[in-house]
């Protein structure tokens, strides 16, 4: 099994170019997938039952019906590849569905919000490169509704300030063209035209040269560095409910949809495969229903 593991994950590798940070999801699905399968003596493809799949989900009862729903995402994968290799007669896992998931909406904030925490990351100076840089990134994040992999991914050379548009690469190296607002626009002149320089100066072995936003050592930001600058900036806000880099992206498409955007665009603009994934945000906020019971309903007052 080890070894049809690995030639699968070559395969979605090579021949179907899937991201890397996607491969390693796979990788660590399906280790233990495969654990629990020699754990429970099974060692070879053709004896796997759907039983044994159908216990493996089992086992997953701790976690999060999310979860659960990934694994067994690879799991069918895998057994797909199993029968296409001719190691097994028949897809086992065909007919185990996933675990169903409460409907839960997705973090969103306000405009208000959105515009206190923006102005909370804002510089202090012309000379404070940090700040200039937050802020540019965080302008730029709910500008484009990117995911928080593209922002440290953006190279210069995707950027287009005077058409006001940014060369975004999505999951599975799929690359899409988003519009950028002149706020964000404003941000990242003043960030590009002083604050990167600075950056560019602190490194030790070389500048990075190709990185739109740098670190305090002027390498390429990390992901975890993107979460402290949103959670940094949130406590500067006041705002006191748990932040992260993918709230901005939910409130861009939420604020979106509310603002008349129909939901095709959205999902075109957030780079979503399906369309299924961003009816999420047509959910009508709970502020929203009172608001239409108001001023609908004969005895409302």
């Amino acid at each position: 099994m080890d070894e049809l593991v690995e030639r699968f994950l070559a395969y979605i590798d090579v021949e179907r170019g899937l991201a890397k940070s996607t491969i390693a999801a796979y990788r660590s699905d399906l280790g233990r997938y495969t654990a629990w399968l020699a754990k429970n003596g099974v060692g070879a493809p053709a004896a796997i039952t759907r039983g044994h799949v159908e216990g493996f989900i089992a086992s997953l009862a701790d976690e999060s019906a999310r979860s659960r729903a990934r694994r067994l995402a690879a799991v069918h994968e895998l057994h797909r590849f199993i029968v296409a290799e001719g190691k097994a007669p028949a897809d086992v896992s065909e007919g185990v569905k996933a675990p169903k998931s409460l409907d839960t909406l997705p973090d969103v904030l306000t405009i208000d919000e959105v515009k206190a925490l923006l102005d909370a990351a804002s510089p202090k100076g012309p000379d404070d490169a940090v700040g200039l840089r937050d802020k540019a990134l965080l302008e730029f994040m709910y500008a484009t509704g990117c995911r928080v992999s593209e922002a440290v991914g953006a190279d210069l050379a995707d950027l287009d300030l005077e058409a006001r548009v940014a060369r975004l690469m999505g999951k599975g190296s799929k690359q899409r063209l988003v519009p950028i607002g002149s706020y964000a626009c404003a941000a990242l002149r003043d960030y590009l035209a002083g604050g990167r320089t600075s950056l560019m100066e602190r490194a030790k072995q070389g500048p990075e040269l190709r990185a739109v936003f740098l670190n305090k050592r002027g390498r390429r930001l990390s992901r975890q560095s993107v979460w402290e600058i949103v959670k940094l900036a949130g406590r500067r806000a006041g705002i006191t409910r748990p932040l992260h880099p993918h709230t901005l992206r939910h409130s861009y498409a939420t604020h979106l949809i509310q603002g008349g955007a129909d939901v095709r665009s959205v999902q075109e603009l957030l780079g979503h495969a399906s369309v299924t994934t961003t009816q999420i945000y047509t959910h009508v906020s709970p502020q929203t229903l009172i608001e239409t019971y108001l001023t609908s309903h004969p005895r409302a007052r």
